[in-house]
């Protein structure tokens, strides 16, 4: 999902002494085999996650690890289990989350089944740098949302982030990677953009796995970019793991007159962010989310309310395996215009 293979990668190689695998890159050829061996009605993120898991186990790994939750999902891995097992494959399979919720102590010592030496100290600590190195990649990413569109050399930022992700995944200790972010913060800094004055600006909001894997959204983020949109995204997985439980407590108050409960995944957070967005006048919202996402269909006449409220404009894209790239570059053109002449009126 995303780049988070980077701190995963780093935390798994310190506490295990097992070859940690790099999963391959989602393709078209990972959503094939998805596609082909899930449930017809099932969602994208499933499909997507079980392609991984079968390219993995071509590539020769003999123990899988699911850390995901939230919503339906959390349930998801004891089919898809399931079926590579139906399909011939042996392997352990280690899941950090118990019916959509994480355990610390379980967490432990599920990990102890790859490292039965693992100690807590050992386990915190290069945590805390795992986590760590999530902040740090989630703030150098909401820069780049925000002047992308706007590089004065097309591909500057990008390639220094891949540059900046190599550099994390060679980390030693805290100090070494903190050290590396400062450098790499100025370095984004001094890359120059065009200073344009009141830029069209969007959020995007939506299905948490749709919005942080580039490739289960078409590459949304830099679409948007190439038509110099300023671009804000809430959802990162630090968000995820370290803010949403605190900051829903005080967002569920500013919404009470749209929402009176939790909707499940990120669904209450998006009327949140929908009110926001409009509040402080943002020139449209994107929501995304994959098919058959039940807490984003829910949610959705609740958010449409609100931008209708603000006269502010929203576009709905929700990708299968069907989604057509060139229908959606049409529909973005005509966003795009409508956000323009709204300006000029």
């Amino acid at each position: 999902m995303g780049d988070y293979q980077v701190p995963a990668q780093y935390l798994l190689s310190h506490i295990s002494k097992v070859k940690i695998l790099k999963a391959p890159k989602i393709t078209n050829k990972t959503l094939e085999l998805g596609c082909k061996y899930s449930p017809d009605f099932v969602c994208m993120p499933f499909k997507y996650t079980l392609g991984t898991f079968l390219e993995c186990l071509e590539m020769g790994a003999n123990v899988l690890i699911q850390a995901g939750g939230g919503c339906r999902y959390g349930y998801y891995f004891e089919l898809q289990m399931q079926i590579l097992k139906d399909l011939g494959y042996s392997f352990t399979y280690i899941n950090l989350v118990s019916k959509g919720k994480e355990n610390v102590k379980k967490i432990y010592q599920d990990l102890k089944q790859i490292n039965p030496k693992l100690s807590w100290i050992k386990l915190i600590y290069h945590t805390f740098i795992a986590s760590k190195m999530v902040k740090y990649m989630d703030h150098i990413d909401h820069y780049i949302r925000k002047y992308i569109g706007f590089e004065e050399e097309k591909g500057s930022f990008l390639a220094l982030k891949e540059k900046m992700l190599s550099s994390f995944a060679k980390t030693k200790g805290y100090i070494s990677l903190y050290l590396k972010y400062k450098k790499y913060q100025k370095k984004f800094k001094k890359i120059p953009y065009r200073k344009v004055q009141n830029p069209l600006r969007i959020g995007i909001i939506g299905e948490l796995y749709t919005i942080m894997e580039p490739f289960a959204n078409y590459q949304l983020e830099l679409m948007l970019a190439s038509y110099g949109i300023s671009i804000k995204r809430y959802t990162n997985v630090h968000y995820l793991l370290f803010e949403k439980s605190r900051v829903m407590k005080k967002e569920m108050k500013k919404i009470k007159q749209y929402v009176h409960y939790p909707l499940g995944a990120d669904a209450a957070d998006n009327v949140a962010r929908t009110l926001e967005l409009c509040q402080k006048k943002y020139d449209g919202i994107i929501h995304i989310k994959s098919s058959f996402c039940t807490p984003e269909i829910g949610v959705m006449p609740i958010i449409d309310r609100i931008a209708k409220e603000y006269g502010v404009p929203i576009l709905y894209f929700s990708f299968d395996s069907e989604t057509s790239e060139v229908g959606m570059q049409t529909r973005i053109e005509a966003f795009y215009d409508l956000m323009e002449r709204k300006r000029k009126s």
